[in-house]
């Protein structure tokens, strides 16, 4: 190909020169292809791209292709249920209900009910009246501790912070939150003015950057954050241990895009680096953690304060449930994260290889706080990939209270999963600090499209559980759900997270499946104490019995 580029690009300009000395006019096309030849020519000698230096110009083409492969795919190669993070049938429902628009199908499911995973909800003869039903269920968040209960809807938007998020799709989800009369988590970035501008019910997330409510040193700031906490749009404080997208890992928000709001907003230097580090310098004991819930509850006015977390070593969680019993100390409520949870930017490993699914944990912590008699005082919040009334279901079942959503929420903002939200080039204006993309995001409608999602997604959970005779979220249990294994098992979810008894880790003989987690926990540190336990025990079986002899 080489050869060929050079031997075409001779005869390709001697023939214009020739037929410019006929017809004068032919030697404006040069003006085409001196700029490709030229560019021919350097893809030759250039050591960077091994295609374009074997085909040059042609070679080109390839990235061309791939540039634009993600979009090709998903308007003309995707079916409507194989898309991801969400497929083509979730993403139109989601802009079906914001817009108000038919959201029934025609013709049956386009789902195989025979695959593996497939679940379902089983309905009941006596099923109830639309209305019968409360299409509108509220949460009162607030323990024995808490002054100001806070009484939420049932599903809320999740955390996303404004950098990540344009000022017009945070002023857009607020101004929805506020007409439908339901909650905006913050996200970590801090409390914007964005937040606070539409009047809608604020959730403030304190992450382990303390933006809004740090010291220069970047440590935790009392005064600025009682300051912020006590605004009446505040209602309830949320701790971030960790985020499904990217457990266990920190940010860095680079010198270049700390502008004068961001550093306002923040608390932070313009013009410096800002470092999100992975844990918190608040305190590094489940001990320690639970007295911080204390401090910003009292801070707050006495505040909903609890903790969001995806769940990693079950003992840490263990751990903290044993600080509880230990102090007296209880969190309002908990916000379980799934691995699957989105965010804007994440490494590759940590979004796909990092963090316990959203069913599993949520079952885990459900069953761990029943296990110590601490539901009673905390609500559950779940998050990742709830965009529909069946997931909401779903995670009612297995043990929420309520459920928060970013990504159904931005798809309601009109999102279309262009997947660039890291690059700040959201062609919706949605994930971007581009001002002239922020632009097309007109918040006097999108703002109406939130809350028609909002209202549309319960409703058709709340019809759901009318089908199987339930009435309100808390008359959902585990063997509500049926999931096939195989083509020939079908078990509940009440089969596969099986209940444990109400006090049963409060004394031995703890359940069998919380015993090696439980035997490795203590209050006073995160950290698992493996010395505790024997590296058999820890792979759980042995073909020996103790006391036996073991000869080589």
């Amino acid at each position: 190909m080489r050869k060929l580029f050079i031997l075409s690009a001779i005869i390709i300009l001697g023939a214009i020169g020739l037929w410019s000395l006929i017809w004068p006019p032919a030697v404006w096309f040069l003006i085409v292809f001196v700029p490709l030849f030229a560019l021919g020519f350097y893809d030759l000698v250039q050591t960077k791209h091994s295609i374009t230096r074997n085909f040059p110009l042609l070679g080109h083409f390839r990235f061309l292709l791939e540039e634009i492969r993600p979009e090709i795919y998903q308007y003309f190669i995707e079916s409507d249920t194989n898309g991801t993070p969400f497929n083509r049938q979730n993403r139109s429902l989601i802009y079906q209900r914001a817009k108000k628009e038919d959201d029934t199908r025609p013709f049956g499911t386009e789902l195989d009910v025979y695959e593996d995973g497939y679940e379902w909800l089983n309905h009941s003869i006596g099923a109830l009246d639309h209305s019968e039903l409360n299409m509108s269920p509220r949460v009162l968040v607030g323990g024995p501790q808490c002054t100001q209960p806070y009484l939420a809807s049932v599903y809320n938007i999740s955390a996303m912070s404004f950098g990540s998020l344009s000022s017009n799709a945070v002023l857009a989800l607020n101004g929805g939150a506020h007409i439908g009369n339901f909650a905006h988590n913050t996200g970590e970035g801090g409390l914007s003015d964005y937040h606070l501008k539409p009047g809608g019910d604020i959730i403030w997330q304190i992450g382990t950057g303390y933006f809004s409510c740090r010291k220069k040193d970047g440590t935790f700031n009392k005064d600025a954050f009682a300051e912020r906490a006590n605004l009446p749009q505040v209602k309830m404080i949320e701790i971030k241990l960790s985020q499904g997208a990217k457990p266990g890992h920190g940010g860095i928000l680079p010198a270049a895009k700390v502008s004068d709001e961001i550093a306002r907003i923040r608390l932070v230097e313009k013009g410096e680096d800002v470092i999100s580090p992975p844990a918190h310098t608040a305190f590094n004991t489940p001990a320690g953690l639970l007295n911080f819930v204390k401090e910003l509850r009292q801070l707050s006015g006495g505040k909903p304060v609890g903790f969001k977390l995806c769940v990693g070593h079950k003992s840490e969680f263990l751990a903290i449930c044993k600080a509880m019993i230990k102090t007296g100390i209880y969190p309002d409520f908990i916000t379980v994260d799934g691995g699957e949870g989105g965010t804007g930017a994440a490494p590759f490993e940590f979004s796909n290889s990092v963090g316990m699914p959203l069913r599993e944990a949520l079952a885990f912590v459900y069953d761990a706080l029943t296990g110590f008699d601490l539901k009673k005082h905390i609500k559950l919040i779940a998050s990742g990939k709830v965009a529909t009334g069946f997931d909401l279901v779903k995670n009612f079942a297995l043990g929420a209270d309520m459920c928060n959503s970013a990504r159904g929420m931005m798809f309601a903002l009109g999102c279309i999963q262009a997947l660039q939200c890291n690059s700040n080039t959201c062609p919706t204006g949605v994930a971007t600090q581009d001002k002239e993309l922020t632009r097309g995001l007109v918040v006097n409608d999108k703002k109406y499209r939130v809350a028609n999602f909002h209202k549309e997604t319960i409703s058709s959970a709340m019809q759901m559980m009318g089908a199987a005779g339930m009435r309100h979220p808390d008359d959902l249990h585990r063997m509500f759900i049926y999931r096939r294994i195989n083509h020939s098992q079908i078990l509940t979810y009440a089969q596969l997270f099986p209940y444990i008894p109400k006090g049963s880790l409060l004394n031995t003989p703890y359940p069998q499946n919380f015993e090696y987690d439980m035997a490795i926990s203590n209050e006073d540190s995160f950290a698992p104490d493996y010395d505790k336990v024997g590296m058999v025990e820890i792979g759980g079986s042995s073909p020996y019995k103790a006391g036996v002899e073991v000869k080589a």
